[in-house]
């Protein structure tokens, strides 16, 4: 029997602040509701800001621009062992982007299955309720865009790769 191959989960996730706010989603979880930025996984094909941009709109209907990398957090989560079987974990490589989104929601736009509401939050109103994060890395990622991290967009290179031959 071959081993399974370990891969992380890539994921990426928009800080957006306007006015003093943090637009977050409150949005199912296994824990219950929780609030994370908008945020959400790679897919085959596209690039990190690509990602960004799409999982932005698919959770708060609103357009995303990029503007810098924030920076890329990796998250290990294990899971105890059950009767369902063996202890595992999970690790997540999370590339969190700040920049703008661009006007009011798109009307009629549906949000993802998952997304309860949007939000908008100042940090101090988001560093009182940590129980209701989704991970510490929503706190972390504003905490380091308050800092003043930044990378530029380029920070990140997207190859494409042709058919081998």
């Amino acid at each position: 029997m071959k081993p399974e191959t370990w891969a992380p989960h890539v994921t990426v996730a928009a800080v957006v602040e306007r006015d003093g706010r943090f637009l977050l989603v409150e949005e199912h979880s296994p824990a219950g509701l929780r609030l994370n930025q908008p945020a959400g996984h790679l897919e085959a094909g596209e690039s990190l800001a690509q990602a960004v941009i799409r999982e932005t709109l698919e959770e708060t209907a609103q357009p995303f621009t990029p503007e810098a990398l924030v920076g890329v957090y990796m998250t290990h989560f294990s899971r105890p062992e059950t009767v369902d079987g063996p202890a595992s974990g999970v690790t997540y490589l999370r590339f969190t982007y700040c920049g703008s989104a661009g006007g009011p929601r798109i009307e009629g736009r549906a949000l993802d299955p998952d997304i309860v509401r949007t939000l908008w939050m100042s940090a101090d109103e988001l560093r009182a309720c940590p129980e209701r994060h989704r991970t510490p890395l929503v706190m972390q990622c504003i905490d380091d865009y308050l800092a003043g991290r930044r990378f530029p967009l380029d920070f990140v290179q997207t190859h494409s790769v042709g058919p081998s031959r």
